[in-house]
């Protein structure tokens, strides 16, 4: 006796609508039980959680900062996940876009000029598609599975970063603390409001999310990511190109990831080090399937995962638990969110050994 998965004829939409809810209303269940067996109040916790952050107006902006970068990369994401590219490694174009991005600040402290910023972004942006033109490349010319080669080459990104941030980049007069230059100020990005540290890495996120909705919505480069996702063999059929599609996404993807990691050193950093992102590229894979990969839909949810970022943070202090259990409330919610759609999509059945060998027979 064995277990299958069986897909489903017919999807509820009521269920599909209300499933992130629901992965949501079972991950605050668990994690009650999780505070409770370690000891701590639950419903401090889920106050320090969801609740402290919003008090005081600083939080606020905090909440914006964090979030910035988890909708950014999770609408790259999105676009790739309903293509049926995996990109698992946002990370990596993260980090990699922060150093590109960063080679005028460092290389040329003394250049004092309105063009530094936008050209760190831009340079941020194409540092972040050429890395994911990697797996893309591996993917069409060599059929490598492009979830393996993305997520490998996040650790890669991770150590050059600290190579550098030690070595050749470190500064000089920085108490041999490993970290480069502090930005000049023509290459630190601007708050939006001045009262508090939400930067213009938030307007970048909402506007990438609205472009990338109304080009699935409107656009014929939409309804080929949406065909290409549903059935390449139809998308053929159409004309639709499937290798141009691998790398339309993930450069797309790989761009914004870039344009993550450069808002995020440039707003809220001022210099490079050799830890930049507390995992956003990972927690985005959360924000956009609880967003349904639906790009104003990852707005939403990329505010509800930056909430337990900063409520992680105010649960470490208040309550006394460690940033590994934050972690692991961050990734109940990806279980539950993943687990509600299979069970949408999919329908389990039990299979008797006699009964497949006479269903394979007949």
């Amino acid at each position: 006796m064995h277990i299958e998965l069986e897909k489903r004829a017919r999807v509820s939409t009521l269920f599909s609508i209300f499933s992130p809810l629901l992965a949501l209303a079972l991950t605050l269940v668990f994690g009650v039980v999780m505070f409770w067996l370690l000891g701590k109040s639950p419903l401090g916790a889920l106050y320090s959680f969801f609740i402290e952050p919003l008090l005081e107006v600083w939080s606020l902006h905090e909440l914006a900062v964090k979030a910035a970068p988890l909708i950014l990369i999770a609408v790259g994401l999105a676009i790739c996940y309903r293509s049926n590219n995996w990109n698992i490694g946002a990370e990596g174009q993260f980090t990699i876009g922060a150093i590109t991005g960063s080679i005028l600040p460092v290389m040329n402290p003394e250049w004092h000029s309105p063009m530094i910023l936008p050209l760190m972004l831009l340079m941020g942006m194409a540092g972040g598609a050429l890395y994911a033109a990697i797996p893309a490349l591996l993917k069409t010319r060599f059929n490598t599975n492009e979830i393996l080669t993305s997520l490998m080459l996040v650790y890669i990104a991770q150590l050059y970063l600290d190579w550098l941030t030690r070595g050749p980049w470190r500064d000089p007069q920085g108490y041999n603390f490993p970290q480069t230059k502090s930005f000049q100020m023509e290459a630190v990005l601007p708050e939006v409001l001045s009262s508090g540290r939400a930067h213009w890495g938030f307007i970048f996120a909402l506007v990438a999310a609205v472009a990338l909705w109304f080009m699935m919505r409107f656009m014929l480069k939409g309804f080929q990511v949406s065909v290409l996702g549903q059935s390449e063999r139809a998308g053929r059929f159409a004309g639709f190109s499937a290798r141009r599609m691998v790398w339309f996404s993930m450069l797309l993807s790989g761009a914004l990831a870039g344009l993550a990691g450069i808002s995020e050193v440039s707003g809220s950093i001022g210099h490079l080090q050799p830890s930049i992102s507390p995992g956003y590229g990972f927690t985005a894979i959360i924000v956009a399937f609880l967003g349904r990969l639906n790009p104003l839909g990852i707005v939403a949810s990329g505010l509800v995962l930056a909430l337990t970022y900063l409520g992680g943070e105010a649960a470490q202090l208040s309550i006394g638990i460690s940033d590994k259990v934050s972690r692991v409330f961050q990734g109940l919610l990806l279980f539950f969110v993943l687990s509600c759609d299979t069970l949408i999509h999919y329908k389990i059945r039990l299979v008797l050994a006699g009964a497949k060998a006479a269903e394979v027979r007949s």
